[in-house]
């Protein structure tokens, strides 16, 4: 999720903010409030799926990397910095993966990284 969802929806309230001041041109007023319902949909969508996204991801890491555990708090706070922590021991385990040529591990790696990035589309997503 980046930017993060509070990021986004700090910044739509200060455009919705702005708005509603006298004064600002109709086209301006109408281009940033069908900006901002439209970001907002799509804020509601990735809130939605950010849990569940983060707990199969975190699940799919665990098994590439060989690690043991599970999440047991679902709060985005927890779930995040843990998804972070597996997203860097990837990263190295993906260079190890290179140097060694061992093609099957890197293969598997970007498996999952494609997977990541199918579980994260939008329904706008062109592709």
């Amino acid at each position: 999720m980046n930017p993060e969802v509070p990021a986004v929806l700090m910044q739509l309230a200060g455009v919705v903010g702005r708005n509603a001041m006298p004064g600002v041109p109709e086209a301006e007023r109408a281009s940033d409030l069908g900006l901002t319902a439209m970001l907002l949909a799509l804020a509601a969508e990735v809130w939605d799926g950010a849990a569940q996204n983060l707990v199969l991801e975190n699940r799919a890491l665990r098994k590439l990397l060989g690690e043991s555990g599970q999440d047991d708090d679902f709060r985005l706070s927890k779930l995040k910095p843990e998804n972070d922590r597996l997203r860097a021991l990837l990263i190295e385990a993906h260079v190890a993966a290179e140097q060694a040529g061992d093609q099957a591990r890197q293969e598997a790696i970007w498996a999952e990284l494609l997977a990541s990035t199918e579980r994260r589309k939008l329904s706008v997503s062109l592709l």
